[in-house]
């Protein structure tokens, strides 16, 4: 059986997520913004929290942790270069590591540029990589800590998985974050299309997470940022790609 993954939805707008085999019986949670909606989620299914993957240190990700492991028993993995500010980690993982959860390879990967230390967990088998405030649904976090050219690698490195990927992001921003990629690429009709299914999505009450990195790749402005023909509209030509990247970024900070 293909591992399971549950998309929990906690507080106003935060997504926590649940990774089940059913061979082992293992389930691992990514990120704990909230205790009640993710244990809800485990009895309803009836399954053991075994891990708990933290990808950064915001308080929105990572409230339930110390509750979660209390209660279960779990493992909880986090990134070694931000262990002083994580609860505390049964394993610290650093950048391209690989370990064990459900039964199949995760690898680690430094996403730094929201915060510096944050991580994205990538799980090939699932065609799945868990970004939180990286890469998001036509968006990127904020850079409350690292850089442009940080976050630039970062989403670079993302970018280079394979476009079947399916992106698991940690906030329900997809339509604001449409809103905006539409000043950047008006004419765009594959974002054009894109923003019609997630107004569509979401007044029906539904996620709009995840998405593939195909769709990201055709409509995520801050994804897009190297194309000469983005360049040349926003005035650019010739421009590096990190710095076109900080003018988006800029504007969506302003937006």
């Amino acid at each position: 059986m293909p591992l399971q993954i549950v998309t929990v939805p906690c507080l106003s707008d935060n997504y926590a997520y649940l990774m089940h085999d059913d061979a082992t019986g293992d389930t691992a949670l990514v990120d704990a913004p909230e205790v009640a909606p993710i244990e809800a989620a485990l009895a309803e299914r009836g399954w053991r929290l075994t891990d708990i993957l933290v990808t950064h240190h915001h308080h929105d990700h990572i409230e339930g942790v110390d509750a979660l492991r209390a209660a279960h028993g779990a493992r909880v993995i986090g990134a070694a270069r931000d262990v002083h500010r994580l609860p505390a980690l049964d394993l610290a993982a650093a950048d391209g590591e690989t370990v064990e959860v459900c039964g199949t390879p995760v690898t680690v990967l430094d996403v730094s540029g929201h915060t510096v230390g944050h991580i994205a967990f990538h799980v090939p088998a699932a065609k799945a990589v868990f970004t939180a405030d990286s890469l998001m649904a036509l968006g990127c976090g904020r850079l409350f800590e690292g850089t442009a050219p940080q976050m630039w690698v970062s989403l670079s490195k993302l970018a280079a998985l394979p476009d079947d990927t399916d992106i698991y992001s940690g906030h329900e921003y997809t339509a604001a974050n449409a809103r905006f990629a539409l000043t950047i690429e008006p004419d765009n009709a594959a974002l054009k299309a894109r923003a019609e299914a997630v107004a569509q999505a979401r007044a029906e009450g539904r996620p709009t997470v995840p998405s593939t990195l195909a769709e990201e790749k055709a409509t995520n402005p801050f994804l897009r940022a190297a194309l000469p023909a983005l360049k040349d509209s926003l005035g650019m030509s010739g421009a590096a790609d990190e710095d076109v990247f900080a003018e988006i970024r800029g504007r969506k900070d302003r937006f």
